[in-house]
């Protein structure tokens, strides 16, 4: 595509002609308002204007997707349109800024009568945001060097209960995890810096665990720190994070903005595990919102290195194939280098394994299981087991009740989670 225009794709649904509800998105969201200013000139709407450069059409319904929108004056029912369109708009409209652009593609659109849906389901950036936005810092090949994990998916879990530990809990937690060879453990998106857990307290109850098991295998387990916050104390809990010898820092994408992120990440020296907490609230309904290729894509612009994207037959509202394709657009390069690890979680267990290697065929890949390790019957160590289990049978391609005839840990995985 040019490297002076954005293009930006969305799903549509119109009262109108499609061709209509294009055009005024493209006004609305450049040059033009609901009707005609002074100043508002040829040569300006020329050079500023958006364009839209292409409409196809779909199906067509008799009810709204979304309340409050107008159509035409007709004498019969009104018939609801459906549409994919193109609309692109010159760089100079807003420069390379993530926030901006934002505000262009994925801003007051949603308000208009014209639509009664809409959804931006992909973009296409030029070059000028990579030379404004150092992009992940670690990525793929960054994360596994850490982790120590090659030729392998990376095995990981989520601190359960999500909240109310001791510190003294946690501690003992992390402890059984790591000493199992568990390569990742994050905090749960709930828990950050509370009165009852200070922050603090809680870097130094977990690596004085890892540290302790490190020092005795030789393996160091990446642990994902929450410091989601004030954008003054994401920074200072970083830093805590990296003096104390830690690995991996994990931010709630949605909760403090993408500016924030982007500005946490110039002064990062760890990895961003990117959380997408908030992510169905914009995303859930298929004609609202943003989806998924498109967001991902902002989010890897400023510089995380892990992305969630939801669990195979998982307890989130997306479909495995949706599930399949977001690992996709996080795989897919996006100028020259920006790939970032998937983290698959939601309801994970040992079996997981087997439909998600089906369908990805990949093991770039961070496997998030909760409960399905720390509520095995056999303890945590046996629930870690169960999964580099699990993934064993998937890579070989073996029936997972076949593998699991000689492997208990992974015979009471199923017997547990498989029904």
């Amino acid at each position: 595509m040019s490297q002076d225009r954005v293009l930006a794709t969305y799903l549509i649904e119109t009262p109108h002609s499609l061709e209509r509800a294009a055009a005024v998105l493209a006004g609305e969201q450049s040059s033009g308002t609901f009707v005609s200013v002074p100043g508002e000139t040829n040569e300006l709407k020329e050079r500023f204007g958006a364009q839209v450069l292409s409409v196809e059409p779909l199906e067509s319904v008799s009810t709204p997707s979304l309340p409050g929108s107008k159509g035409p004056r007709t004498d019969g029912a009104p018939v609801y349109h459906r549409g994919r369109v193109q609309i692109s708009w010159p760089l100079h409209n807003f420069g390379p800024s993530i926030a901006t652009l934002m505000s262009t593609l994925a801003g007051n659109l949603y308000e208009l009568q014209e639509l009664s849906g809409v959804k931006l389901v992909d973009m296409d950036l030029p070059r000028a945001f990579a030379e404004r936005y150092p992009g992940p810092g670690f990525g793929i090949e960054g994360t596994r060097r850490l982790a120590q994990v090659e030729r392998r998916p990376l095995i990981g879990t989520i601190v359960k209960p999500s909240i109310g530990l001791s510190m003294e809990a946690i501690g003992l937690l992390v402890r059984d995890l790591a000493t199992a060879g568990l390569d990742f453990i994050k905090d749960d998106e709930l828990q950050a810096d509370p009165p009852y857990a200070p922050f603090a307290q809680r870097v130094e109850a977990v690596m004085s665990q890892i540290d302790r098991v490190a020092d005795a295998t030789g393996k160091k387990t990446m642990y994902a720190f929450n410091i989601t916050g004030d954008i003054d104390h994401m920074l200072r809990a970083h830093d805590l994070v990296k003096k104390r010898g830690g690995t991996c820092v994990m931010i709630n994408i949605n909760s403090v903005g993408l500016a924030a992120v982007a500005h946490v990440r110039k002064h990062c020296e760890l990895p961003i595990h990117g959380h997408r907490a908030q992510y169905g609230s914009f995303a859930r309904h298929p004609l609202l919102g943003i989806g998924y290729t498109a967001w991902q894509k902002v989010c890897r612009v400023v510089g995380v290195d892990h992305l969630h994207v939801g669990g195979f037959n998982g307890k989130f509202y997306e479909s495995d194939e949706e599930v399949a394709q977001s690992v996709r657009d996080l795989l897919t390069p996006l100028f020259g280098d920006y790939r970032v690890v998937p983290a698959i979680s939601s309801a994970q267990w040992a079996g997981s394994a087997v439909p998600i290697f089906a369908a990805t065929k990949t093991i770039d890949v961070l496997h998030l299981a909760g409960g399905g390790i720390i509520a095995h019957p056999g303890g945590t160590a046996a629930g870690v087991l169960s999964m580099q289990q699990g993934w064993e049978a998937a890579l070989a391609g073996v029936p997972l009740e076949d593998y699991a005839r000689a492997r208990p840990e992974l015979r009471a995985a199923i017997d547990k989670f498989g029904g």
